[in-house]
């Protein structure tokens, strides 16, 4: 282990190795390649065990990071994992999806005067090695309570209720509308960015430590809110997220080859179509394609078509590159890999031909103007900047909102005006009593660690209810 004289001197980030991007473009094969033993130990010494870490205050989870470093920096990955779990349910996807440059990483007080502790990484080495080399302990459950509590929907939020409920003592049933357990896991994120693999053993874990997961349950049709209470259930948890496409509303959208990020991408990952021919899922392919939006969804989507065949993949946005919602580290990934950023740009129309098929949209040159109300520079049309891009594939990627399956079943249950759960913001508790509710069905859609803190939140309510009441 480092001395703490050699951790203040020591040398910058150790880099993940990855995938070469002109190989990776081509396969559906994770692309960081994740730290050894030996990198991972070094990255650990260049934590400074700050007396106030920054880092955690940025953690949604709480999560002790300079506990967990603490202890890959000594050698005990069975301790740092503990460490870990005691937080955090999720490690694995957290390490490979968090925007840890925002939060946790961005906080590091090593980033001020260079780059912050690798935390992600981390994370995620910390996971992977206990999947691989550890025991499959299991952390300590409190004595049973008697008590039931149904989660309906098994994304980042719901797991993380379930998996901090179950430790509690309280007898947990997670209801999950697909045919696999993840949520937008494992139908949003491609398997180049979260191996499947690696989002099901993060779901055994939880299915070991007691929580029963059905699938194909749809809540909100094959069974009510209040049906659920009336079957025994003393707390329900509403995490079904928000997958509700969103389109541009613009001329030409009902042509053949506009399709919404959400399709694709779970016909793409849940329905496994990035492993044509073994799996036949049907899933629209182009040689020119075109994904409308910036954010970590768009990149998924661009990455997507890329592996799948595209001779081309544009991204267009009608910001700049400083407004892009998407993480760093996707854009980078993305670019290397090939992928044209079409930035203050904003299309107009579609073009087809007479067999009523996209050939092509027309876009305006846009400038930025003064702020929005969400804080970014608005973007305004340059007059007399009409242009046109060739494409026979567009994915629309410009956000999602709360599908009404369920809420409009629960009439007890207050909705904004966008159709999301109103809930405490501290509790999650919402307007119908022994319902909570978190994650993207609340905030929209937002990030699988806001979310998991969500759950975090709902889950120390949910068991205050149960053991001293409403």
């Amino acid at each position: 282990m480092a001395s703490t004289a050699e951790r203040k001197s020591g040398g910058g980030r150790v880099p993940m190795p990855e995938q070469e991007p002109k190989v990776r473009a081509r396969n559906f094969l994770e692309v960081p390649t994740g730290y050894t033993v030996k990198m991972a130990q070094e990255e650990a010494a260049r934590c400074l065990q700050c007396k106030k870490p920054g880092c955690v205050s940025g953690c949604p989870v709480g999560v002790d990071i300079p506990g967990f470093i603490e202890l890959i920096a000594q050698g005990d990955m069975t301790g740092a994992i503990r460490n870990l779990w005691s937080k955090n349910a999720l490690p694995a996807v957290c390490g490979r999806v968090c925007p840890q440059e925002v939060q946790c990483e961005g906080k590091c007080i090593v980033g001020k005067k260079g780059e912050p502790v690798a935390i992600g990484n981390l994370e995620r080495f910390c996971a992977d090695y206990e999947r691989e080399n550890g025991h499959g302990e299991l952390p300590p459950k409190a004595p049973a309570t008697g008590k039931k509590v149904a989660v309906v929907g098994s994304g980042p939020s719901g797991l993380t209720v379930a998996g901090d409920l179950i430790t509690k003592g309280h007898d947990v049933t997670i209801y999950e509308a697909f045919h696999k357990p993840g949520g937008v896991l494992v139908y949003g994120i491609p398997e180049f960015r979260l191996p499947k693999a690696i989002v099901a053993q993060e779901v055994d874990f939880l299915a070991r430590l007691g929580v029963n997961i059905q699938c194909n349950a749809v809540v909100g049709r094959t069974v009510s809110l209040d049906e659920l209470f009336e079957e025994g259930f003393d707390a329900i948890y509403v995490g079904v997220g928000a997958g509700l496409p969103r389109f541009m509303n613009i001329a030409g959208e009902n042509l053949v080859g506009i399709l919404s990020a959400n399709e694709y991408l779970t016909r793409a990952n849940l329905m496994k179509a990035y492993k044509y021919p073994e799996v036949d899922t049907p899933i629209p392919l182009g040689k020119n394609v075109v994904v409308l939006g910036a954010g970590n969804v768009a990149m998924d989507s661009a990455r997507t078509a890329m592996r799948l065949g595209a001779e081309s993949v544009k991204i267009v946005y009608r910001r700049s590159r400083e407004e892009m919602p998407a993480r760093k580290a996707e854009i980078h990934h993305a670019e290397e890999e090939g992928i044209e950023l079409f930035l203050l740009t904003n299309p107009t129309r579609y073009l087809g031909n007479d067999k009523g098929r996209l050939t092509g949209m027309e876009c305006l040159r846009m400038e930025l103007g003064e702020p929005d109300a969400s804080g970014r520079r608005r973007p305004v049309a340059v007059a007399g900047s009409e242009f046109e891009i060739a494409c026979d594939l567009c994915i629309v990627a410009v956000g999602s909102g709360a599908n009404p399956l369920l809420t409009s079943e629960t009439p007890d249950m207050r909705l904004n005006r966008w159709g999301n759960v109103i809930t405490d913001e501290k509790t999650g508790k919402t307007t119908k009593k022994g319902v909570w509710a978190g994650g993207d069905i609340v905030t929209g859609a937002a990030t699988v660690i806001l979310a998991m803190g969500a759950g975090r939140d709902a889950a120390n309510s949910i068991h205050d209810f149960l053991t001293l009441g409403w």
